[in-house]
């Protein structure tokens, strides 16, 4: 079996930092939306209407005696199943000087178990045509796999017993520790990674939010055998685990086999306290030999589960979502000042952010920064709120992307999984798709002029670059954010 791995944004459109379209916590409309208050409309009488009624029933959901939540989607025009298992265990709890210990052990799960070796695990899924890997992110880790429906036994078969019978050799963990650090040491060397890392431990300092996943290079070097085997006992529990497939299944039957690969999984997870972040403005600027200066400029926004969030989906596509956005139409296409520009809507289960990320040359960076705040000024501050063409194109992109995305086992698994783990449900892709048709200009509006507006007065950047402090320095980016931030607070 091809084993990939994923980290941080998680999704798997790098098989992608990005598609085999796993969770992508930060950015997938498909995974993050739940119905608001509306009139459902158009999408009834839509070419895919039938297609969604008819694949929305096709879901189910069943909870084992020891606590493990199953949900299905049944694609029987499909020869392939994806199966997905979602843990709540994450960097979230780790203690601060075992940093990265989450992400280890996620790595040494693939390393051998009691009647298993690691090649032995990867031969498996060869055989079978299929690919298996897992990830970390920011509120859990998923470990997954995709086959042929007559492989489906031996998947579970396989996952499970990487699950319960890891027993994490030594000199793999050595091997895997290693391995680890040469990542992290390959992420600092490409800038635009870079801004997105200092952008986070800017805004939520000394929270798991703000803090790297793979960890710190000195905790990481002092984690043992024995951290991993507590971290498992302690947090890889049945009422942390939800069991996710897609495909050609029948859903009593997948429960069946899920039973036959789990049972002897027992326990009960205690809450833990953890406190919540506290997102904080300001501006940090890391040198780097390179030519061009990268960005990563935040606003706090909402977190995965709240009531705004369609709108705010709405409202990131105008403004950075794709090329004919205001971003993109103003300074690349219009200015000329930037290769690339864009945004995103970083959500998790107690915080989100927006994020508009780019680069440009040094002497420019400046003036794409205020271009840029202009811009979420001009949305936000509700002075040139989108006119009823940019909401029909950004109604109909966001469609799309649904609807095509959701054309493979892996995004169906994907979906039924976040959203039980974040809803405790499921949600229909008719519901979804209604919702976000029934949001008018007059909700954005309200929204822009509220809660997001406020938002502007406490901007985050992070910037990697050349020490070229003619062009720019934390001072000239202080001043502009400042202004920025008397206007919002002055109301226009």
């Amino acid at each position: 079996m091809k084993m990939y791995r994923f980290h941080d944004k998680c999704n798997l459109r790098k098989l992608e930092n990005r598609t085999i379209e796993m969770p992508d916590v930060d950015k997938k409309i498909a995974t993050c939306l739940h119905p608001v208050a509306g009139e459902a409309k158009v999408i009834n009488n839509s070419p895919a209407g039938e297609y969604l009624s008819k694949g929305d029933s096709m879901y189910n959901k069943s909870t084992l005696e020891n606590g493990i939540r199953v949900v299905t989607k049944t694609l029987p025009e499909l020869r392939s199943i994806s199966v997905g298992v979602l843990i709540g265990a994450s960097p979230r709890n780790e203690t601060p000087n075992k940093s990265g210990l989450a992400h280890l052990v996620e790595h040494v799960m693939f390393s051998g178990t009691s009647s298993r070796n690691a090649t032995q695990i990867a031969q498996l899924m060869d055989e079978a045509g299929g690919s298996m890997g897992a990830f970390t992110a920011r509120d859990y880790t998923c470990y997954f796999a995709t086959v042929l429906d007559d492989y489906l036994t031996y998947a579970l078969d396989l996952l499970g017993d990487i699950l319960l019978n890891s027993i994490f050799p030594s000199d793999n963990l050595e091997k895997e520790k290693s391995a680890i650090l040469r990542e992290m040491n390959t992420e600092s060397d490409m800038p635009n990674q870079r801004t997105h890392a200092l952008l986070r431990a800017q805004a939520w300092p000394d929270h798991p939010l703000g803090c790297s996943i793979a960890g710190r290079p000195e905790t990481i070097k002092g984690l043992t055998r024995e951290d991993v085997i507590y971290f498992v006992h302690e947090h890889y529990l049945p009422d942390r685990f939800i069991i996710a497939a897609a495909g050609n299944l029948e859903h009593e039957d997948f429960v069946a086999q899920v039973r036959d690969a789990f049972w002897r999984m027992v326990g009960q997870s205690q809450p833990s306290a953890e406190l919540p972040p506290v997102y904080q403005s300001g501006a940090i600027i890391e040198h780097m030999p390179v030519s061009q200066a990268y960005f990563s400029l935040g606003i706090q926004a909402f977190p995965y589960s709240h009531p705004d969030r369609y709108r705010l989906h709405v409202l990131n596509n105008v403004l950075g979502g794709g090329i004919s956005s205001r971003l993109f139409r103003r300074i690349r296409m219009e200015q000329g000042l930037a290769y690339h520009i864009g945004s995103e809507y970083h959500a998790y289960c107690d915080d989100g952010m927006l994020v508009v990320e780019g680069c440009t040359t040094p002497e420019n960076l400046i003036q794409v920064l205020d271009l840029t705040m202009d811009e979420l000024w001009k949305l936000f501050g509700a002075s040139e709120l989108l006119n009823e063409e940019e909401l029909w194109k950004a109604k109909m992109q966001i469609r799309g992307q649904h609807l095509i995305s959701g054309e493979n086992t892996n995004t169906q698994m994907s979906r039924v999984a976040t959203q039980e783990l974040y809803f405790g449900g499921h949600i229909p892709d008719k519901e979804i798709l209604a919702q976000i048709e029934s949001i008018n200009i007059q909700a954005l509006q309200r929204l822009a002029g509220g809660a997001l507006r406020d938002s502007l007065s406490r901007v985050t950047v992070a910037v990697v670059g050349p020490k070229t402090p003619d062009h720019y320095n934390v001072s000239q980016i202080g001043e502009l954010f400042s202004a920025y931030s008397r206007k919002s607070k002055e109301g226009g």
